[in-house]
């Protein structure tokens, strides 16, 4: 069995997809399933089991001689929510249970964790775990993601093999259900649809124009590409970053979501929301050397291609992967 938690989600829904595509049906979803607006993502997906995710330690116990693997990608994830507890709670403390139960039956784990870790970025944004301790982020979602990795890497018991996962933004399919999370191009398809042009947030920092912010952009199915590879190679544990190396501006995703559609781009601008203006980050870019050097080859998507194929192949039919 493979276990993926947050098997509901935008993330945990692709991989699980992924997983089936290549011949792995004896999957194990873990979520909060009384969240129905999320279930669509897991329609047709071939599952053995649902188990809740205030279950799944004590199932874990009774079942671990069955699990190969964990995919532990079930997070809180709202940067704007300011409620430490919270993130304690579901961030940081059931990862370190599902950490402990991993040491304890020797099972592989990859986890989720977040470019939000690097705050501001102003030490740059290397993989290199030596610079953990140093790390400063900007909101409680970033500081529950960088409590883990930190006291990840200081236990003396750890999985036989473990791998971190630091993602950047990422865009795709199954991630209807977001709402205010949404990637940008989600927010794009549905303003330009519905009022034929798209408001981006405003610069408040002099350095960029409006529109000018920079996000290393990633299609999730590049994402579970690098799960999955993990999954096979079990070698090399460590923190790892997961974007494309390449950063690019909001306006670039704008207008390609505009070009995706056969519509003249229209682009607006409104000011960054006051309760997460003080804590936006400006720019971000995975150095990715870290990740190339244990064997991934693979190319990412371009940004321009990953937005035509999720536009034209799943917004506009309503479709998921």
């Amino acid at each position: 069995m493979i276990i993926v938690t947050g098997a509901a989600g935008f993330i945990g829904s692709c991989l699980v997809s992924r997983l089936n595509a290549d011949g792995f049906n004896d999957v194990v979803a873990v979520d909060n399933f009384s969240a129905e607006k999320k279930m669509p993502n897991l329609q047709g997906k071939h599952l053995r089991e649902f188990v809740d995710r205030n279950e799944f330690v004590d199932w874990l116990d009774k079942h671990h001689e069955a699990v190969e693997f964990i995919f532990h990608l079930g997070a809180r994830t709202d940067t704007a929510e300011q409620d430490k507890a919270v993130f304690d709670l579901l961030n940081l403390n059931y990862s370190k249970q599902m950490w402990q139960a991993c040491v304890r039956y020797q099972l592989p784990l990859v986890y989720a964790s977040s470019a939000a870790t690097y705050g501001s970025g102003t030490l740059g944004y290397s993989d290199d775990e030596a610079l953990l301790p140093l790390l400063r982020p900007l909101n409680p979602y970033g500081d529950s993601k960088n409590d883990f990795d930190n006291w990840a890497v200081q236990q003396p018991e750890k999985p036989f093999f473990w791998a971190g996962l630091k993602f950047f933004n990422v865009y795709g399919p199954n991630e209807y259900h977001k709402g205010r999370m949404a990637s940008v191009i989600f927010h794009t398809f549905q303003q330009v649809q519905r009022t034929g042009s798209m408001e981006l947030f405003r610069s408040h920092n002099p350095k960029y124009a409006d529109g000018e912010q920079m996000r290393d952009f990633i299609y999730v199915r590049d994402l579970t590409d690098v799960c999955v590879f993990l999954m096979h190679h079990r070698r090399n544990s460590g923190i790892y970053n997961l974007g494309t190396g390449e950063a690019r501006t909001f306006l670039d995703l704008a207008l390609n979501t505009f070009a995706a559609l056969d519509k003249t781009a229209d682009i607006k601008f409104k000011d960054t929301p006051e309760d997460i203006r003080d804590t936006y980050q400006y720019f971000t870019q995975a150095e990715m050397q870290k990740l190339r050097s244990i064997g991934y080859a693979r190319p990412f998507t371009r940004l321009e291609d990953g937005i035509s194929e999720y536009v034209r192949d799943f917004l506009l039919p309503g479709a998921y992967l």
